[in-house]
């Protein structure tokens, strides 16, 4: 790879050893002035990481490089491209509303497209109330304060919060703090509030422990519970950075069940689960829940525009509304309803509804492919939900975000065509909509033989 020493070989247990020649990372320093100069890339150390390609186009599942052949986006670009890159009716109705109206401030006016895509919204989900933020973590932001504001202004103030291991939240202060407290936030430890945490049982292919893994975290949720919480905030069905970690529909029955029988509010992070990657509309629909707040973003907008949205019942929003000041929910964002973002939104929805089938059926896709990747000696707790397929790399390191086998086979992969971004020793898939069966066979086909070969 690239000069450098690393091999990544089979043990007589079937777990993948990696082999580093220490001169490794001076080699990838060495590539230092490759990088551009001004710009601050995201979750990435440059010390110990190769310098980005340049795209100049895409299309369709296509990322269209300035060398080399294009290559296949198997994460449809951290997973916010729906319908694929450069969708033409997307496009096209963003362009139709910036010749109309590109920016207008939400607190004074409202305007067609942020009406349009409340109450669409709202059809679809039965929450009656829209918050418009930026992105991601700002939808949560917002879910944590309306939650906590709600019980205050109830005069009933509750302060307890309840989250997940391994939950990943966003990285604004509130968001992190309901996340998992690792490395990527403990420079801010001390900064951050408490929150009590339970098990996440996630579940794969042949898990035989899977009752007993989620019977036991019920009982904890009991425990805590005797305590009145605010919010339970939770990724239905699937943990993203957390590893694609997944559970069952019936286990979030039971979690919404409880929480719900104490009168504590749930929300649902479904910032990566929403608009049809779980195989359902949103994942809270497939898992048969029905949460009291909803955080979305990545493909609201189809991958087009930055956007976030909170949704709340309308029982939230009354609590809310009053003469006295201190009942305002005083939060808000320069661009809260762009009008650019809510026509993107809109478009998207449009797909979403009128093609159904491309994220309902979508798990089938995955499963064959799955079932013959299984039998690899290399992998292991091979699972699906709709969109997203992912397993383990067998390693004899500490597995996690840290681990660089995936790392390994991510540069294998990508020669022969295909992007993936592992989460440290997890593979995942998790591509556009509108990737067509020869290009899935073809990301599979990759692993395999790239599996095979290292």
């Amino acid at each position: 790879m690239n000069g450098t020493n690393n091999r990544l070989a089979l043990n007589s247990n079937n777990y993948l050893e990696i082999q580093t020649n220490s001169s490794d990372i001076f080699r990838m320093n060495d590539t230092y002035e490759k990088w551009d100069p001004h710009i601050w890339p995201p979750f990435t150390q440059i010390a110990n990481s190769h310098p980005p390609e340049r795209v100049v186009a895409a299309e369709g599942a296509l990322l269209i490089r300035e060398k080399g052949t294009p290559l296949i986006d198997a994460i449809s670009s951290w997973w916010v491209t729906l319908h694929g890159h450069a969708n033409p009716y997307i496009a096209s109705e963003i362009a139709k509303q910036a010749e109309k109206l590109e920016q207008v401030i939400l607190a004074d006016f409202t305007h067609p497209q942020a009406e349009k895509l409340a109450e669409r919204l709202s059809e679809l989900t039965d929450l009656q109330r829209i918050f418009f933020s930026d992105n991601g973590s700002t939808a949560v932001e917002v879910a944590l304060k309306i939650a906590c504001q709600w019980w205050y202004n109830k005069d009933e103030p509750r302060h307890q919060l309840i989250a997940f291991e391994g939950a990943y939240h966003g990285d604004t202060f509130g968001a992190m703090a309901l996340g998992e407290r690792n490395l990527f936030n403990a420079p801010y430890e001390k900064m951050l509030f408490p929150v009590r945490r339970l098990p996440w049982p996630s579940t794969w292919w042949g898990d035989e422990e899977v009752e007993r893994k989620e019977q036991l975290v019920l009982q904890q949720l009991d425990n805590l519970l005797e305590t009145p919480t605010a919010a339970l905030i939770l990724e239905p069905l699937v943990q993203g950075a957390g590893g694609m970690a997944m559970v069952r529909p019936s286990f979030l029955k039971e979690i919404e069940k409880r929480v719900h029988s104490t009168k504590t509010l749930l929300i649902a992070d479904e910032v990566l689960t929403g608009f049809g990657r779980c195989g359902a509309f949103f994942a809270f629909q497939r898992a048969g829940i029905k949460p009291d707040l909803i955080s979305l973003s990545k493909g609201l907008t189809g991958g087009f525009l930055p956007m976030g949205i909170t949704m709340a019942s309308q029982k939230i929003f009354t609590a809310f509304r009053g003469s006295d000041p201190k009942s305002t929910f005083w939060h808000g964002h320069s661009f809260t309803g762009n009008p650019l973002g809510c026509a993107a939104a809109n478009a998207s929805l449009t797909l979403l509804q009128k093609n159904p089938e491309k994220f309902e059926l979508f798990e089938s896709r995955h499963i064959p492919h799955l079932r013959k990747l299984q039998q690899h000696p290399k992998i292991q707790k091979v699972r699906v939900t709709g969109t997203i397929a992912a397993f383990d790399l067998k390693v004899s390191t500490a597995p996690g975000y840290l681990n660089i086998a995936g790392k390994k086979l991510k540069a294998h992969v990508m020669k022969r065509g295909v992007f993936l971004r592992p989460l440290g020793n997890v593979v995942y898939l998790l591509p556009p909509l509108c990737i067509e069966d020869s290009q899935l066979e073809e990301c599979y086909w990759a692993i395999q033989k790239s599996l095979d070969n290292i």
